[in-house]
């Protein structure tokens, strides 16, 4: 049940006039996108959704006046390399990377085709741009989470479960960017006097042993680091940490999938924010001219099923403040 709902959009009399605009140009034009995860993934199946709609609001809509061009990057760093190189070989008018590991891979390739990204965690120290209101270049975008928010997660797996006194941090070690949030959160878990684990894992075998690992003692816990892992790994992580009886947090993938809490952006927020960037640099906007938007409201959700199917117990009080609390 929600407790609370972020409202965001376009009035449809803002709407309309660009609509007509984009219908009487006449001209087809080009997006490539380049997403982080997998095809059959419902983490980037909903957001190409919201993505597409909201463009078909502002007067894009496919085999009309636009084309898309979708490639699914699947966590693997090969595969995203080849899928950029091919999407610049397409020479579309703007290209929308998901992940800081992609976008790289598209700017390494291209300085002249416009990028707009949607979700590389802090820009700036992931190395995507060098300034928030100017980035300047050919890249700009709508991005998720701060890095000073990876401290937030320890903070609130504590308060839910606090006799939690060892946290494993999981992550893809293929992505550079994972370790800024890593480090992050060993800092905000020195000054809490919890122990931390780093556990790279790069496959089913690694996540079992490193979660077997940690529930070989009591009153551990578990952070999934950005970016997301692949949906296959983070079923895996779920259902071993029931069976363990480990509580799990993650940012910017929702409780939904079986973790005990996330907390993070909306992520349709985002992607309808990114398609507004599409539109206005497709109607000629600069993207070095437009700032990098940050998300102004995070969402805590429970699931309180998660819950109980580990015995656990989550004060009332933490109940409360969640966004959403799944029963």
């Amino acid at each position: 049940m929600r407790r609370r709902e972020f409202i965001a959009g376009l009035g449809a009399a803002a709407i309309w006039p660009l609509a007509v605009r984009a219908q009487q140009s006449g001209r087809m034009r080009r997006i490539g996108v380049l997403l982080a995860g997998a095809e059959d993934d419902p983490l980037y199946q909903s957001p190409m959704v919201v993505l597409r709609e909201g463009l078909q609001k502002l007067g894009w809509t496919e085999r009309r006046n636009l084309r898309i061009d979708v490639r699914f990057g699947s966590s693997d760093s090969d595969r995203v390399s080849a899928y950029a190189e091919e999407l610049v070989s397409l020479t579309p008018d703007v290209i929308v990377t998901t992940g800081a590991a992609q976008t790289r891979a598209v700017q390494q390739r291209t300085q002249a085709i416009p990028i707009v990204f949607v979700q590389v965690g802090d820009p700036i120290a992931s190395g995507v741009v060098k300034s928030i209101a100017r980035p300047e270049g050919n890249t700009t975008g709508i991005t998720n989470l701060f890095l000073t928010i990876s401290g937030k997660w320890l903070e609130l797996l504590k308060e839910a479960v606090p006799g939690v006194a060892r946290v494993a941090l999981i992550f893809d070690p293929q992505f550079p960017v994972a370790e800024i949030y890593v480090a992050s959160i060993e800092a905000a878990a020195t000054a809490a006097a919890i122990k931390t684990i780093r556990a790279p894992v790069r496959n089913t075998t690694e996540i079992e042993h490193a979660i077997d690992a940690l529930a070989a003692e009591p009153n551990g816990g578990l952070i999934v680091v950005p970016p997301p892992l692949a949906s296959a790994y983070r079923q895996l992580i779920f259902k071993l940490a029931v069976q363990h009886r480990l509580p799990v947090i993650v940012g910017d993938i929702t409780a939904a999938e079986g973790g005990l809490m996330s907390y993070g952006p909306n992520r349709a927020e985002l992607f309808r924010s990114g398609a507004s960037y599409v539109d206005r640099i497709l109607r000629g906007a600069k993207p070095g001219e437009l700032p990098v938007q940050f998300p102004t409201r995070f969402e805590l959700v429970v699931n309180l099923k998660t819950a109980k199917s580990m015995g656990l117990t989550i004060p009332e009080s933490f109940l409360l403040r969640a966004d959403e609390v799944i029963e």
